[in-house]
């Protein structure tokens, strides 16, 4: 059915596709109660484990996905919101959904933020076939050199590990510790990054899934109206010393309270959210883009055995 859906998706009218999605999300979430939004076996930390730098309680990234249009010309209003707390992160873009200027990549990262690859176009499943993926790797790879980025997200959080390897990538962020919502809801059961090695051909990456709940999954399809499933599981990767990794979405951000869309949230929430980690935490969290996370990590556990293909439990 999930596989019906995603064919004929294009199809459907967008607020018809966000009315079953929700439901469907509503469906889930009585069944999977026990797992979500809290993993309790996603907290066992990786063999070898001696802590973050300069000995910080957690580890906190923010990370954004520009899925259109309308999210690129929001992105240096987020970006402001973020430089105005103290804080920075990445922006993934989709090469070829729509143009990504040289000046906006470059005003982004001479500001302290980084910019990643979010797949070729943000349609369909480029894991499908061997030789659909293999196409666009050959492309995604010709991107990360022309725009120095290291990173990559795909799009609909849809991954193959092994597969991922053939990238030129310093570390993936496709994947999450627990999300039974997603197109793939395969979690990897841990709030902490970990090693992949797909084979003796490729080079290894470090995979650093998403911790806290999407925010088009808590606001547009679950009509969430405060941040207490943040907060919740925020406190919970913070007592156990993980990787609180936030991914959201500037398509979906309505700023400076104008009126809102079907599928809109106030911006205010994600602010809110930020001003609420510096308030309660501030002092005690580790604050890295993904890249400077992912050099520390290779550096320092890339041979966690347990990080390998098919052993990150």
């Amino acid at each position: 059915m999930r596989n019906c859906y995603y064919y004929i998706k294009p199809l459907i009218p967008r607020w018809l596709q966000i009315e079953i999605r929700r439901q469907v999300v509503l469906k889930k979430l009585r069944k999977h109660s026990e797992v979500w939004p809290v993993d309790e076996k996603a907290a066992r930390a990786p063999e070898g484990w001696t802590g973050w730098p300069d000995q910080k309680r957690f580890a906190l990234v923010l990370t954004h996905d520009v899925e259109g249009v309308k999210g690129r010309e929001r992105c240096l209003q987020l970006a402001a919101i973020e430089e105005s707390l103290g804080f920075r992160s990445s922006f993934n873009f989709v090469a070829e959904g729509y143009e990504v200027s040289v000046r906006l990549r470059e005003e982004l990262t001479a500001r302290g933020f980084e910019v990643g690859i979010h797949g070729i176009c943000h349609t369909g499943n480029p894991f499908r076939s061997k030789k659909i993926f293999g196409e666009q790797a050959l492309k995604i790879n010709q991107y990360l050199r022309e725009w120095g980025s290291v990173g990559f997200r795909c799009p609909c959080m849809y991954h193959n590990l092994e597969w991922i390897g053939e990238l030129d990538i310093h570390y993936d962020a496709s994947t999450f510790d627990t999300d039974p919502f997603e197109p793939q809801p395969d979690g990897m059961g841990t709030i902490f990054p970990f090693w992949v090695s797909p084979n003796s051909k490729e080079k290894g990456y470090v995979e650093l899934p998403y911790t806290l709940p999407q925010d088009f999954t808590l606001y547009i399809l679950m009509r969430e109206t405060g941040l207490d499933i943040w907060k919740q599981k925020l406190e919970w990767i913070a007592e156990r010393g993980g990787m609180a990794l936030v991914n959201t979405h500037p398509d979906y951000m309505k700023f400076n309270g104008k009126k809102r869309k079907q599928e809109e949230y106030p911006a205010e929430y994600y602010e809110g959210f930020l001003r609420y980690v510096r308030e309660r935490y501030g002092g005690n969290y580790w604050h890295p883009l993904p890249k400077e996370l992912a050099r520390f990590w290779a550096r320092e556990y890339a041979r966690d055995v347990r990080g390998r293909i098919g052993h990150h439990r």
